[in-house]
Formats: structure tokens, C-alpha cells, sequence
């Protein structure tokens, strides 16, 4: 069962400081009263200290799991509908359509100058099969590295409902097959339908509003989009930091395609022995 299915486990939640809720300009609301209709609101759970450790190197990590109200909502009236069902058996898929993004914070955030910033779509291929298809695993390994070696810290924001720029498995899997016949990474969403990008990063903007207010911040990243649908959301003083990890034979043609559509990438930064950044 969910802890936050249990009222009595939400109340001391919520009385410890544990499970907070915040609107998107990242200001605290009541967690206890309904969101007001149509607005976004957004649960924080933690934090919740996290030891990672990635290649040999630990990482003390303070791990926040967030979740839109209004997903939340949905779940917790369909668990109460299998409660009375007698269907806990089936408890297990309500979290395929929960998306839970997380916080990886390294350091105090009210102390923060500046941080390290990395928003970073999750990628089950790459970051838990380790796959060499794309350079999503060693970029998400080599940023809390960098942002662990950072003398004021920052964060990682991982952000669940992102896989294949925001087509979900199933597609990129689909699109493997065609850019395997040919086609590149974008050609091969459009051959399905499907928009070159259609990440959502309202989630990540309201959980930078929190944890960094307007203070400026570093952002690990070489798409520039990502900068400007942050810019969007009134994120506007940040500074892009090269991010460029994980090349290898298996990815230089799709890294090739995201330089073409405008990422920050040289034919140096992709080419075979291509000196680290």
C-alpha cells in the first residue's frame, strides 16, 4: 500500500515538514486543502537522504519525490475502489500511471549560489540498460559527479514522463526499428506522427521556482530549447554549461542528428577520440 493512502501516514507527513505542496511559481500552498481548480500543484515528498554511488564514487544525495496533485487525485480514488473491491492484487498498476518526478539534491538549497542545475529526462534504455544507443546514461552519471564536486552543490531533476522526448517506450522503440532502416532520431517521430520533442518541462520550472527562487543557476545541458522553455517559465538567469559525455560508434549518428536540430554540438565534440570538455 502507498503511504499517502493513509491519512493518519499523510497528516504526520505533512506535520513533520515531510510532504509539502507547491503551486508553479514554486511557493508553498496547503497541503491539506484541495488545489485550487485548474492550477497547477505539485506534491513534494522529502527529503529523504539517498546515498548514490555511481562508478565507484558515492554520492550523499537528498532525494525529493514529486507528483502533480491532480495524478495523485486520480490514484488514490482507484485505490480506494480496490480497497473495497478486495483488489490489492492489482495495486501494482496504479503506479505505471503515477509520474513521480525526483530531486537529487547535494548540499543545503537555502545556502546555494549559483548551483549546478541538471534537468534530465528519463531514458530506461540508457540510464538502466546502459545502453550506447544514446549518451543518456553517462550524462545522467557524469552530472551528479560534477554537481557532487561543486563547492555549493545543486541538484538533479529527473523527470519521469520524458522517455524518447516525450513519446514513451513504446514508440522509441518503434523508432529504433525505423532509424535502424535509415532514417535519424527525428525523421523517424515524424514517421510515426509524432513531434521531434514533445517534453513537457512545466514540472521541473515550478520545482526550480522552489528550490532556487529567481537566483541565478548553471544548467548541465547543450539544447538550447531546454533553455528557452525554461526562459517560458520565468527562469531567466541561467547559464548553459556543456554537457557532452558517453559518445561512442554506437551513438555518433543520432548525437550528428541533435546537432543538426540545434544542440550545441560540434563536429569535434562528436567525432572518434574527441577530447573531453
Amino acid at each position: 500500500m502507498f503511504t499517502y493512502l493513509n491519512p493518519a501516514v499523510r497528516q504526520r507527513l505533512i506535520a513533520n515538514g515531510k510532504l509539502i505542496r507547491i503551486n508553479a511559481q514554486g511557493a508553498s500552498i496547503s497541503a491539506e486543502l484541495p488545489p485550487p481548480e485548474g492550477e497547477l500543484a505539485i506534491n513534494v515528498l522529502g527529503p529523504i537522504p539517498l546515498p548514490v554511488q555511481l562508478d565507484g564514487v558515492e554520492i550523499k544525495t537528498q532525494w525529493y519525490a514529486t507528483v502533480r496533485s491532480t495524478e495523485l487525485a486520480k490514484v488514490e480514488e482507484l485505490a480506494r475502489d480496490l480497497n473495497r473491491q478486495g483488489g490489492q492484487h492489482l495495486f501494482a498498476t496504479l503506479a505505471s500511471s503515477l509520474a513521480v518526478n525526483s530531486v537529487l539534491m547535494i548540499g543545503e538549497p537555502a545556502q546555494m549560489q549559483n548551483p549546478l542545475v541538471r534537468v534530465h529526462s528519463s531514458c530506461l534504455t540508457g540510464d538502466v540498460f546502459g545502453s550506447q544507443r544514446c549518451e543518456c546514461g553517462p550524462q545522467f552519471t557524469a552530472a551528479l559527479q560534477r554537481i557532487n564536486q561543486e563547492p555549493g552543490g545543486g541538484m538533479l531533476i529527473y523527470m519521469s514522463g520524458h522517455e524518447g522526448r516525450g513519446i514513451g517506450l513504446w514508440a522509441k522503440a518503434a523508432t529504433y526499428l525505423l532509424q535502424d532502416a535509415g532514417e535519424n532520431t527525428y525523421e523517424a517521430n515524424r514517421t510515426l506522427g509524432l513531434p521531434d520533442d514533445s517534453r513537457d518541462f512545466t514540472d521541473a520550472a515550478a520545482l526550480l521556482h522552489h528550490f532556487v527562487g529567481q537566483a541565478p543557476f548553471r544548467l548541465l545541458t547543450n539544447n538550447p530549447k531546454k533553455i528557452r522553455d525554461l526562459n517560458a517559465f520565468g527562469l531567466t538567469d541561467i547559464t548553459p554549461v556543456r554537457h557532452i559525455t558517453g559518445v561512442s560508434e554506437w551513438n555518433r549518428r543520432y548525437l550528428a542528428a541533435k546537432r543538426d536540430w540545434g544542440h550545441a554540438l560540434s563536429d569535434l565534440d562528436i567525432a572518434p577520440n574527441a577530447p573531453k570538455p
